[in-house]
């Protein structure tokens, strides 16, 4: 497959567009965070393929608390429009200015109830998260974690403007951010924003392909 190397949209810092406005998650956003990105992601191919049938939904809704709510207000990574129908996680390099890092009770909740979650599942998640961390840049990057938008809300720009924070903090400081997605639906979204294949890889147990995509940072304007 041959894929074109120019993104559709070469910048998301228009000046003379006005988009909705974005602030960084607080705590008391954390159920909301939660709630929208269930809503969003309840059908998507990951959720299917990570987590057992059984109380999927609540194990997601447990996943999202953990590894977007409190991880995203406590390292100061999650943008949200202001009522939270749009929701965008990151995990920044170490030391990055105005985050901060994962604390060590978050992180031991995380250890102890991600196995819990994906359940049976656990080894191919983990295995396949691993060979993602392989295919990542060797330097200093921003990783997408988690991107949502509830359905009743899409279609009005809500993921660019969540995403345009994080994405101009990668052109300011010069470093790529990256992403790994389970659909070619979502790698033609991000394309739009200037992210590019790099890697085109299957699930650990090989039940589903796999992307990962690397967004060079743009050179300022006036560079």
């Amino acid at each position: 497959m041959v894929t074109e190397r120019r993104p559709t949209i070469q910048r998301i810092d228009d000046p003379d567009e006005e988009g909705p406005d974005v602030r960084v998650a607080e705590q008391r956003d954390v159920p909301r965070v939660a709630a929208t990105l269930t809503v969003a992601l309840a059908d998507s191919r990951w959720t299917r393929w990570a987590l057992p049938d059984d109380g999927r939904m609540q194990r997601l809704t447990r996943l999202h608390e953990l590894d977007a709510g409190h991880r995203g207000v406590a390292t100061r990574t999650a943008w949200v429009t202001e009522d939270v129908d749009a929701v965008a996680v990151w995990e920044p390099p170490a030391g990055a200015e105005g985050t901060a890092p994962l604390p060590d009770d978050v992180r031991g909740a995380l250890d102890r109830e991600l196995p819990h979650l994906s359940a049976h599942r656990i080894a191919s998640v983990r295995d396949t998260a691993a060979l993602v961390a392989a295919a990542r840049p060797a330097g200093p990057h921003w990783r997408l974690l988690h991107l949502g938008v509830r359905p009743s809300s899409r279609r009005r720009g809500l993921a660019a403007a969540v995403l345009a924070p994080a994405l101009l903090r990668c052109d300011a400081d010069g470093l790529p951010a990256v992403a790994a997605v389970f659909s070619w639906a979502n790698v033609r979204f991000l394309r739009g924003f200037g992210f590019e294949v790099t890697a085109e890889l299957r699930t650990a147990d090989d039940e589903l392909p796999l992307w990962v995509l690397v967004r060079q940072p743009l050179r300022p304007r006036h560079a």
